[in-house]
């Protein structure tokens, strides 16, 4: 029976082959890391909801669940995350910062964009921005059609726009916490959910090997975690916040904050506080410090470049 004849054969998608996970634990789990062990499972709910479970059991830090396929796969607000199997990275982990204060564990979701980041930018050659306060953003090729006033003249290249390829969810479980991160790797154009969503293969990423992206990230992961424990989870002292900021596409931007409690802000974004709040400064001259909100790009920061 040829791969073609098999839809619920592990090789069904030639370019999209399983995860090795013999390689990954041996590159991945070694005495004194972070990382303690590594699954993959063929299709889960979600990674989340899976290893918070096993958490609330007793779990060890540095746990890895990884899931080829997630059905059920949340983002903030409860939104619906899935994507086709083996197309992204699917996974979780969970992490157990019982000496660091627990008002400074709500930077654990921003420092996972950080690591998330710069694991990318080495193992994809991807930049990736960060939206405050959990969506990982890339550029892609504007598919609207141009008008004679925006032809390109020699020596530009083409417009490209901002669109959403993964995000983050951290959940207290146990006695730490669950951060989620899900990331489209080889999604084609006709695969997408919704037209404001990407992939690292539309972005133009010079490797989408899903093995190569997951080590990528999860030793940057440790990497940032472990500083940031040295730090005693002082976000600026660690230089979390600082990559932070630096990585982050809100800041300098007018941006419309839906707050809850259906309260709405509007202003600009310039600048991340120590707490991991988002700072607007409003029209009447006001700062407000947003900890919790969907977050709307309305205009600045190189907004319409090419």
């Amino acid at each position: 029976m040829t791969p073609s004849d098999a839809p619920h054969s592990r090789w069904s998608d030639l370019d999209r082959p399983p995860l090795n996970v013999a390689a990954l634990r041996r590159g991945l789990l070694r005495p004194g890391g972070l990382w303690t062990s590594l699954d993959v499972v063929e299709t889960t709910g979600s990674t989340n909801s899976d290893l918070a479970r096993r958490a609330a059991a007793g779990l060890a830090e540095g746990a890895v669940l990884v899931a080829e396929e997630q059905t059920a796969g949340r983002g903030r607000l409860d939104r619906a995350w899935s994507a086709p199997a083996r197309s992204g990275l699917f996974f979780s982990v969970f992490l157990t910062p019982g000496d660091i204060p627990v008002h400074r564990w709500g930077w654990l979701p921003l420092l996972a964009g950080v690591a998330t980041a710069t694991g990318l930018a080495r193992a994809a050659g991807v930049d990736t921005a960060l939206k405050w306060p959990n969506d990982l953003l890339v550029t892609v090729p504007k598919e609207t059609p141009l008008k004679d006033s925006d032809k390109l003249r020699p020596g530009e290249t083409a417009l490209r726009e901002e669109r959403k390829a993964g995000g983050i969810l951290a959940e207290r479980a146990g006695n730490g916490v669950v951060v989620g991160i899900g990331l489209n790797v080889s999604l084609r154009a006709d695969e997408l959910p919704v037209p404001t969503a990407a992939s690292l293969a539309l972005a133009g990423a010079v490797s989408t090997d899903r093995e190569t992206l997951l080590r990528g990230v999860l030793r940057s992961l440790e990497h940032w975690y472990v500083q940031w424990r040295a730090a005693d989870g002082d976000a600026a002292a660690s230089g979390v916040q600082e990559a932070y900021a630096a990585g982050c596409a809100t800041l300098g931007r007018t941006v419309r904050a839906q707050l809850p409690g259906d309260r709405t802000l509007t202003g600009e974004a310039v600048a991340i506080d120590g707490d991991g709040r988002l700072i607007l400064s409003t029209d009447d001259g006001l700062r407000e410090h947003v900890s919790a909100g969907d977050i709307v790009h309305l205009r600045g920061a190189g907004d319409g470049l090419a």
